[in-house]
């Protein structure tokens, strides 16, 4: 391959491999809110957890509740951030995948398609995830004196 070719070559992979690699940033940015949330919910139940010992009986079971409704939470964030990375990770293979199709001369169109629609299948599940545990959140947000 020619030196001026080469560098057309890669210079047109790039090209391709900028919306993917903004995509990256912004799956980046989404968990990073989610590990947040996450952080929130454990150091949230640890707060619970500690005062269990030293609770009235009679709140105790509200007690189980929030921890009951924590655990929820964290297990829907924990799938969204499970599927936000394979995401990320199926992004990362559509990169590489232009990359090699651009260097070995192959039509790497269909494998680009195929991984982008399942990483875009793995990212609305994963924003669904996240939506079902604000939901659970805002359902047990208690606002002003009971």
């Amino acid at each position: 391959m020619e030196p001026e070719t080469a560098v057309a070559t890669v210079g047109h992979a790039i090209q391709l491999s900028v919306a993917p690699v903004f995509l990256l940033s912004g799956i980046g940015a989404m968990l990073a809110v989610m590990t947040n949330r996450l952080a929130r919910v454990v150091d949230r139940a640890r707060a619970v957890e500690a005062r269990l010992s030293g609770e009235a009986p009679g709140d105790l079971a509200s007690s189980h509740g929030h921890l009951r409704t924590f655990s929820r939470r964290a297990k829907f964030i924990n799938f969204a951030i499970t599927f936000c990375t394979i995401t990320a990770l199926l992004v990362c293979a559509v990169v590489a995948t232009l990359f090699i199709g651009a260097f070995l001369h192959f039509d790497a169109a269909v494998p680009v398609a195929i991984l982008f629609i399942g990483a875009m299948s793995t990212f609305f599940a994963g924003l669904l995830c996240f939506l079902r545990e604000i939901f659970i959140a805002t359902a047990s947000l208690r606002i002003g004196p009971r």
